[in-house]
């Protein structure tokens, strides 16, 4: 690894500057690559899932890894534009010059999650090959298959000191994430995102932190309780709810909350009237997953909750041995459970009632960690502004859930314990870049007329007093 890095650190001095047109040619490259072997990479995907719906897999990873991509190409030149900026008066008048020049890093390095492991490795590539970068990726050791045919067909497209794929388990991340990499983001849990920082500190690296945690949804005045529920019925069971940014439980009033209840079993039955043979349903990623998501159901219920099994086929889920797991609906949750203190990543959703307006609503999520996302359901626009403008998320989408992540023009990040930094679009151009300040001097002695120039006399007392004015 050490000698990938340095190879692509040598082989990115010796090219600066980067041109435009070396940039949008890595990034068609980056597109074909995936373009080129989509049915190849769905099969893989797959494969580590157990089951992975290939529609699903078209959607999110082939195409969600695209699409970003194309924004890049098509918005670059924009982006790179050297921007000016005001000098102060009366420096202006005599000649001074300002601006911010936009300049890759240099080496990125990529630690990639398991839940998509091709968009969540290419997503970023847009961001860093617009930027001028190289790139390093780490791979999860939870989708072999996958990170193989990254392996393999990568190689036919980048030579490695541009792009270059790394697979391994936790000694080798561990080895990855102390590299004195120019730029490092990574995306999964917030309990390794702690390892991560740590091992970049002993090089000072910069860090970009894709987490997660328990967004919540917020169901408010006026809501659509059909609409709602299956909005949110479906961005839980995406991927089996194994997304970063799924609801991890819902806020509902307390009279609502069982209309709430029939209408997610309503919108879950008709999108997957069976689950076992479905081939809309992807499978949970691996037997540990499974396991600590069954004990945190059983957890909830011995301490007291309702689980509603949302299975309209009756289907003998402990006869299978597939990991396809239906939507657990929890009722009476209490703050002492697992799963209402840890981010659930699974197709098990707690219902949470509250009172006294939406400020109790509010009050539940500002208890708890600040969140990747906040999702609001409601028509009141006065309602909508308090819980935006009372609430702390990484993002936050209103009348559905996960969406904002797919406009490329919205940066995407969380904040505190659901990341640092963001990117997508412009935003993941300036997190892969480095802002230069260039200062052009004119040739009037600028430092006798400011005072800065000893000895010391009138003109630096003027000065004092022009910076002290109020």
């Amino acid at each position: 690894m050490k000698q990938i890095l340095e190879a692509q650190r040598r082989a990115f001095v010796a090219a600066l500057p980067e041109p435009l047109s070396v940039r949008k040619d890595r990034l068609r490259r980056a597109a074909a690559m995936i373009a080129d072997h989509a049915d190849r990479f769905c099969d893989a995907l797959s494969e580590d899932f157990g089951h992975r719906s290939r529609d699903q897999s078209m959607l999110t990873d082939i195409g969600g890894s695209i699409a970003p991509i194309t924004h890049a190409m098509k918005h670059v030149d924009r982006w790179a534009r050297t921007e000016k900026r005001k000098v102060q008066f009366p420096l202006g008048l005599l000649g001074a010059k300002a601006a911010v020049e936009y300049q890759p890093k240099g080496v990125v390095g990529v630690i990639a999650p398991w839940n998509f492991p091709v968009n969540l490795v290419m997503s970023p590539l847009a961001g860093i090959f617009a930027a001028g970068n190289r790139a390093m990726v780490k791979t999860s050791e939870f989708t072999p298959a996958t990170s193989a045919v990254f392996e393999e067909v990568a190689a036919r497209y980048f030579p490695p000191e541009e792009l270059a794929f790394v697979t391994g388990g936790p000694e080798v991340g561990k080895a990855f994430a102390e590299l004195p990499f120019d730029h490092l983001i990574f995306t999964g849990a917030t309990g390794i995102a702690k390892h991560i920082l740590h091992a970049a500190a002993d090089h000072l690296v910069p860090v970009t932190l894709e987490l997660g945690g328990k967004s919540p949804v917020i169901v408010g005045k006026g809501a659509d309780i059909a609409r709602t529920t299956e909005r949110v019925a479906l961005g839980k069971m995406l991927n089996a709810g194994q997304i970063c940014l799924a609801p991890d439980y819902m806020l509902v009033p307390a009279e609502q909350e069982g209309a709430v209840v029939e209408g997610l079993k309503t919108a879950a039955t008709a999108m997957y009237p069976t689950v076992l043979s479905n081939p809309d349903y992807t499978s949970i990623i691996n037997d540990r997953h499974h396991q600590r998501l069954t004990d945190w159901i059983e957890d909830a219920r011995a301490k007291g909750a309702t689980i509603e099994t949302v299975n309209p086929a009756g289907e003998d889920f402990a006869a299978s041995n597939s990991r396809k797991m239906p939507l657990h609906i929890v009722r009476d949750v209490t703050d002492d459970m697992t799963l209402m203190q840890e981010e659930i990543f699974g197709p098990v959703l707690p219902i949470r009632r509250y009172s006294g307006g939406v400020d109790g609503a509010i009050e539940a999520v500002n208890a708890r960690d600040r969140p990747l996302a906040v999702y609001y359901f409601g028509q009141d626009e006065a309602e909508q502004r308090r819980v935006l403008d009372r609430t702390i998320s990484g993002g936050a989408t209103i009348n559905d859930v996960i969406f904002h992540v797919s406009m490329e023009d919205l940066p995407f990040g969380g904040v505190g314990p659901s990341g640092m930094g963001a990117y997508h679009g412009q935003d993941g151009f300036r997190t892969f870049s480095h802002a230069k300040a260039v200062y052009r001097q004119p040739k009037i002695d600028v430092a006798k007329l400011a005072g800065l120039k000893p000895p010391y006399g009138s003109a630096t007392r003027r000065a004092v007093a022009g910076q002290m004015k109020r």
